[in-house]
């Protein structure tokens, strides 16, 4: 069964952000404890590292990735919604949560304001774009505000697991090490890792023609 994907039109400036979902697990959301924070105990800040206290959940079907990872960035920030909460606000349908710009809205409304709408136009992100995403990561994570990306496609990530998303997905970085140069990813489609670690360029070209909200 192919994931269902719609293509928003709405537009701010310009912005045409493309939604979509994976196929998740069909089974209930399963929760595990918030980790704490971790901070490196380097003086540089290119190998500092920083992940954010989450309260992961997986998707429960097919379409509720925007719901979960939008939930997941909330819990670090101490909102506890439920999924079907956060997918009333976001206008999640079985065809999906229309963009980015839903998601960034949504967090908004919850959190007081502090986050933005970055789209990454190209097929293939520009070297300024993907350090436009380091400094937009490293300032969210380390503000407490993991960044909610709307991705696509497949990337590997440093343990050499691919993760396909063809049709299109929402996932949630809580975190970074190396300065910024790998991302922690938390994937609500993929319980039986959880979270796991990308490298920048590679979440850069994952986000490709569609936005993140940081």
């Amino acid at each position: 069964m192919n994931p269902i994907v719609q293509k928003s039109g709405l537009s701010v400036a310009g912005l045409l952000v493309a939604g979509g979902c994976a196929l998740g697990p069909a089974v209930a959301a399963q929760a595990t404890p918030a980790a704490p924070a971790q901070t490196s105990t380097s003086q540089t800040q290119r190998s500092a590292e920083r992940i954010l206290g989450v309260d992961y959940q997986a998707q429960p079907n097919f379409y509720y990735c925007g719901p979960a990872a939008t939930r997941i960035a909330l819990s670090a920030q101490g909102k506890a919604l439920s999924q079907d909460e956060v997918a009333k606000l976001l206008g999640t349908t079985e065809a999906g949560t229309p963009s980015a710009l839903d998601t960034t809205r949504v967090l908004n409304e919850l959190t007081g304001g502090k986050y933005r709408t970055t789209e990454i136009r190209d097929s293939v992100a520009r070297p300024d774009q993907v350090e436009q995403l380091r400094r937009d990561v490293l300032a969210a994570v380390d503000a407490g505000r993991p960044v909610v990306a709307n991705i696509k496609g497949t990337t590997v990530d440093t343990d050499g697991n691919p993760h396909s998303y063809e049709g299109g997905h929402y996932l949630t970085l809580v975190g970074y090490r190396d300065g910024g140069d790998t991302i922690r990813v938390a994937d609500p489609a993929d319980p039986a890792l959880g979270e796991y670690w990308v490298s920048l360029p590679k979440v850069a070209n994952w986000i490709a023609e569609r936005g993140y909200s940081s």
